[in-house]
C-alpha cells in the first residue's frame, strides 16, 4: 500500500506582549528568526500543539485569542511542504520569552523593528497579522 504525500500539520503562534510580538532564533536550519511553532503531534489538536510549542519554545503559558488563519503555499518551507494554523495569543503580565527546545533565544520585537533574516513565510504572516490588527481584516486565501 502506498502512502499518501501530504503536507506536514504545523502550527505558529503570534504571542502579543508590551512592545510587540515574540520571535525565536532558530537553532537549526533553516537560520534566521521565527514565530514560535511545529509539529502537531499524532492524538493532539492543533489548538493544544500551538499552546505546547509556545511554551517549549518561550517558556510562556499563552492564551489562544484568535485564528489569523491557515498558510499551506508549498513552498512556505524550503525543507517540505507544511500547512500551518496560525494562531494569535497573548502571555500573563509581566511574562518574559526565553529560548526553549529548538529555540536558541526569544525576544519581544516591535513591529516596526523586525530582524532582517526572518525565516520561512514568516514575515508575510506578520504583515497579515499588522493588517488584522489595523483594520479585523483576515487575510485572503493565497491561491
Amino acid at each position: 500500500m502506498t502512502l499518501p504525500r501530504n503536507p506536514y500539520p504545523t502550527v505558529d503562534v503570534i504571542i502579543e506582549l508590551p512592545g510587540g510580538i515574540v520571535l525565536v532564533r532558530r537553532k537549526n536550519p533553516p537560520p534566521g528568526w521565527a514565530l514560535p511553532g511545529g509539529f502537531i503531534d499524532y492524538g493532539e489538536s492543533a489548538e493544544r500543539a500551538a499552546v505546547r510549542e509556545a511554551r517549549e519554545e518561550t517558556g510562556l503559558e499563552v492564551t489562544l485569542t484568535d485564528l489569523l488563519g491557515v498558510y499551506s503555499w508549498p513552498d512556505r518551507d524550503p525543507r517540505f511542504h507544511s500547512l500551518s494554523s496560525v494562531y494569535i495569543a497573548t502571555a500573563g503580565e509581566g511574562a518574559v520569552p526565553e529560548g526553549g527546545d529548538d529555540a536558541a533565544q526569544a525576544r519581544v520585537f516591535g513591529l516596526d523593528a523586525l530582524p532582517d533574516e526572518i525565516a520561512f513565510d514568516h514575515r508575510r504572516i506578520i504583515a497579515d497579522y499588522v493588517a488584522f490588527r489595523k483594520d479585523g481584516r483576515r487575510p485572503l486565501p493565497g491561491l
